[in-house]
């Protein structure tokens, strides 16, 4: 494989937010050699490894360095895999082979292959390019192998990453008029075949190097950069297309990220779990991962406290004849009420002594407590969430759970979950949104075992809106 796709660069460490993924390493990680750059296929995971195909015998290019192959695990359970098999073709003794995508077909493959495979290649001196090759995929080996139409022996081009819907292919590239040491281009499927190819511009490519794409059906496209300002040397950021125009990347958090190498990252459809590959064990290997985020199915809509009353003299029809003023007092240190109808908006719950006096207009005499009672005002027995209705795109909020009402709870979490795959936990958070819509949050709170070991947990959920930036 060429140096483009196999460069280690080290960057100083950044802290990152709290991590929403538990991340381990396969079992079919050889150990000693690296593996990289997973793709889920029926039952397993097909992988590029420069792994020993046999106990005697190696297979190396002609200058020495070492073949990188295709080869396929199964998976057997949730934490056991097969041992892995080779995937076969043409080029497996003497040309690299992989990383790879799978075409919706199930059928065609697009993988990263040495250009020339020609006598000129045994030469010390010449040096050979990565491009991509199409080519049909039967049982364990590869067929009817062709070339991608704008390999080219003055640059590489590889990792291909092909849309769910077919409609377009990504793949990084170190071709002449990029931004950096390689960029992320990609191809329109258009008349039967595949347009130039298209940098992605400023917005995603940055002056150091993009690579290993994966287009999820969700829309989000994720690489692979060694841009300043990760966690580590290469990290795995995601964009996506919004109005037309790529959205600045994100870094995913730790631990998909770490102080070392993270890239060729992949992820299920549902987003709760994928794999991606990682030399922070020394050597290149592939990690899954799975997301811990915490969606309830159903969960309450939140009531909202109204603490506004509408108290009414129902008995002053009965003196219709004598004009009477009536004034309400609420007991709770505010101005006087007028009128047989009020409505007051008390600060909050308690207990409240209401009065009403009636003056009569004409003697001026007054009927001091012509009514009296105390009004009893109880918060909804429920996980509160204080925040505002609607805010903008970029804006910082406060989630607040002080107001939660629990009787007899003694409350160890408040989780947050805010709907765009990002989680908080703490009775009062902060949360930025990037992209309008609607959101709609849950906060779950737990509470320590009972004597019975039961742990009590209650769920509420309410919207907010996220308008675009003025």
């Amino acid at each position: 494989m060429s140096a483009l796709f196999l460069m280690i660069v080290n960057c100083s460490a950044q802290e990152q937010t709290p991590s929403v993924y538990k991340v381990s390493r396969l079992a079919f990680n050889s150990g000693i050699f690296s593996d990289i750059s997973p793709v889920v296929y029926n039952e397993g995971i097909i992988f590029c490894s420069d792994r020993r195909f046999s106990a005697v015998k190696d297979r190396k290019t002609f200058e020495g360095r070492r073949i990188y192959n295709l080869w396929f695990a199964e998976r057997q359970d949730s934490a056991s895999w097969g041992k892995p098999s080779e995937i076969k073709s043409e080029r497996s003794s003497l040309f690299n082979s992989g990383p790879m995508s799978i075409a919706p077909d199930g059928k065609t493959v697009y993988f990263t292959s040495d250009v020339e495979t020609g006598k000129i290649t045994r030469k010390r001196k010449f040096i050979n390019r990565s491009g991509i090759f199409i080519a049909d995929m039967e049982g364990t080996a590869l067929i009817s192998l062709r070339p991608f139409e704008y390999n080219n022996l003055q640059y590489d081009i590889g990792q291909p990453s092909v849309s769910r819907d077919g409609k377009y292919l990504f793949f990084a590239s170190n071709m002449p008029g990029g931004m950096g040491g390689s960029d992320l281009y990609y191809c329109e499927w258009l008349d039967g075949q595949w347009s130039v190819p298209a940098n992605l511009g400023p917005a995603v490519n940055s002056t150091t190097s993009e690579s290993f794409p994966f287009m999820h059906p969700s829309g989000r496209l994720y690489f692979s950069s060694d841009r300043p300002g990760g966690t580590g040397g290469m990290d795995v950021y995601y964009t996506s297309l919004y109005h037309g125009a790529w959205e600045k990347p994100v870094a995913m958090p730790e631990p998909i990220n770490s102080p070392d190498d993270d890239f060729a990252f992949i992820l299920g459809d549902d987003m709760s779990e994928g794999y991606f590959t990682s030399n922070r064990q020394r050597n290149d290997d592939i990690y899954g991962f799975s997301s811990i985020i915490i969606r309830k199915a159903s969960c309450d809509t939140l009531i909202e406290n109204s603490y506004c009353y509408q108290m009414v003299e129902e008995n002053a029809v009965k003196y219709d004849s004598i004009p009477f003023r009536y004034e309400w007092t609420f007991g709770d240190g505010s101005p006087k009420g007028i009128g047989t109808e009020v409505i007051h908006c008390y600060p909050g719950p308690g207990s409240y002594l209401i009065q009403l006096d009636a003056v009569n207009l004409i003697t001026k005499e007054v009927m001091f407590n012509q009514k009296t009672y105390v009004l009893d005002i109880v918060d909804e027995e429920q996980p509160y969430i204080t925040c505002p209705d609607t805010a903008r795109a970029g804006q910082p909020i406060k989630f607040d759970a002080g107001q939660t009402n629990l009787p007899g709870w003694n409350i160890v979490q408040y989780y947050w979950n805010f709907a765009d795959e990002s989680i908080a936990i703490g009775k009062e958070v902060d949360k930025v949104y990037l992209r309008p819509g609607t959101y709609n949050i849950q906060l779950i709170v737990t509470a320590e075992p009972g004597p019975d070991g039961v742990v009590r947990e209650s769920c509420v959920c309410k919207n907010i809106i996220i308008t675009g930036e003025p």
